[in-house]
């Protein structure tokens, strides 16, 4: 049991490397949960996104590439590179709207977690991720190169994280689309405009 456990990667690498991949995955993983309770507000309580939602989807989907290109091809600066752009974004997206609502006595937009809105959580999360990313820059030995892995080589929840990723960024996109048709979002959303527009037009 205990041999399967740390066997958890098969390649022989440095404690600091394996312990790396193992935070990769898992930032990748708490990445696709963030989606997915994104998704879950808006589908099951009908909170549509506003655009400035979409485009914090946008910086923590352009975070989450990053991991996944450490955990599909192993662990490079330039791939923590992509994944800090991705945390800048949307810490200054999220930051802007909670400038919007920060004024006293001014409503928070959306469904909040523990009191706190999701543009808050955002900026939380990013900043925690910058900081796990500074961790483990300084933490890995990059004097052992790491080499392209094949896909047979992934681990099991690897594979399933990249399944779950590689799911999550399509149904953004035909989300996005539904909800924004083929004009501008609209700042406050209730309905989606492109279903909308459709059956405005099968009931004429």
């Amino acid at each position: 049991m205990v041999n399967r456990i740390f066997s958890f990667y098969p390649s022989k690498e440095p404690l600091s490397n394996s312990i790396s991949k193992i935070f990769n995955l898992l930032l990748l993983w708490g990445n696709n949960v963030i989606l997915i309770i994104a998704f879950g507000y808006q589908f099951a309580r009908h909170e549509l996104p506003c655009p400035i939602c979409l485009l914090q989807r946008v910086g923590i989907i352009l975070i989450s590439i990053g991991f996944f290109l450490n955990v599909r091809f192993g662990i490079i600066p330039t791939h923590y590179g992509v994944a800090l752009v991705g945390c800048v974004i949307t810490i200054l997206i999220a930051t802007r709207q909670v400038f919007l609502h920060i004024t006293p006595g001014t409503p928070g937009y959306g469904s909040s977690i523990f009191g706190v809105h999701f543009y808050s959580l955002a900026v939380l999360s990013s900043l925690l991720t910058i900081i796990t990313i500074a961790f483990l820059l300084v933490g890995h030995n990059w004097e052992e190169r790491i080499k392209l892995r094949s896909l047979n080589l992934l681990t099991r929840w690897e594979k399933i994280a990249i399944i779950v990723f590689a799911v999550l960024i399509v149904a953004n996109f035909f989300s996005t689309v539904l909800e924004c048709g083929i004009g501008k979002c609209v700042s406050d959303p209730i309905v989606y405009q492109l279903l909308n527009h459709h059956n405005y037009h099968n009931s004429k």
